[in-house]
C-alpha cells in the first residue's frame, strides 16, 4: 500500500491494479448496499463490489483510473470528493480503502465530508495502518512505472488514532476488523 522514504510517502499504484484477494473481499464484507469508493484508482474493488451484486460507484480525480475502472466494467466518474458527487447523503457505505483516508492531507476534514455523501444510516469502512502508528501528514507521490507524480499532501492514519480522528469529524468508533494482513475501521453516527 505506502511506503515511506525519508518525509515523503510513495503511493505504489501497481499494487492496486490487480484483482481483489482474499484480504480485499473481507475489507468488502463490511460495505453494506450501495457504496462509494473514494480514490477509486484503477478500480479493483468497485469491481469487485459489482460482481458481488452490490449498486457500486467509483470515484477518482484521475481519468486515467476512471477510464481503467470502467474497463473492468464498474462504474465511476472523475469527481473530486469535496465538490458534486452523485447521490449525496443516500450512500450506505463510504469506502476510504488504500490509505484512502489520507485524501487531502487532513483526515478529519475528509471524514467530514464523507459524512455528507452517506445516509444517516450508512457507515463508513476506513483501511487504517498498525496500532502505534498515530496520525502522520506528509507529502506523497503517486508511483507507476518508475515515474512520479507531482507531490500531494496526504496522511497517513493508524488504528490507535481512528476513533479519535472520527470523534473530530462528528463520527463514531463501531468496531476495528483484521482482513489477514489489512486493519478496518467501521464509523458511523453516534447513537
Amino acid at each position: 500500500m505506502t511506503a515511506t522514504s525519508g518525509t515523503q510517502i510513495l503511493l505504489r499504484l501497481a499494487t492496486w491494479d490487480r484483482p481483489a484477494d482474499p484480504d480485499d473481499l473481507g475489507l468488502l464484507g463490511l460495505c453494506n448496499g450501495p457504496t462509494l469508493d473514494i480514490g477509486c484508482g484503477p478500480g479493483r474493488l468497485t469491481t469487485a463490489l459489482a460482481e458481488r451484486g452490490q449498486v457500486a460507484l467509483g470515484i477518482d480525480v484521475v481519468s486515467e483510473a476512471v477510464g481503467q475502472t470502467r474497463r473492468r466494467g464498474a462504474s465511476a466518474l472523475a469527481r473530486d470528493v469535496f465538490g458534486l458527487v452523485p447521490g449525496e447523503g443516500r450512500w450506505r457505505t463510504a469506502l476510504l480503502a488504500d490509505g484512502n483516508v489520507g485524501i487531502g492531507g487532513d483526515p478529519v476534514a475528509l471524514l467530514r465530508r464523507v459524512r455528507e455523501l452517506i445516509d444517516p444510516r450508512g457507515r463508513v469502512v476506513v483501511e487504517v495502518d498498525p496500532d502505534g502508528s498515530g496520525v502522520r501528514t506528509a507529502w506523497a507521490a503517486v508511483l507507476w512505472d518508475g515515474v512520479s507524480s507531482r507531490p500531494l499532501r496526504w496522511s497517513l492514519v493508524g488504528a490507535d488514532a481512528i476513533e479519535r480522528v472520527a470523534a473530530g469529524a462528528g463520527l463514531a468508533l463501531a468496531g476495528t476488523h483484521r482482513h489477514g494482513r489489512r486493519r478496518s475501521a467501521v464509523l458511523e453516527e453516534p447513537r
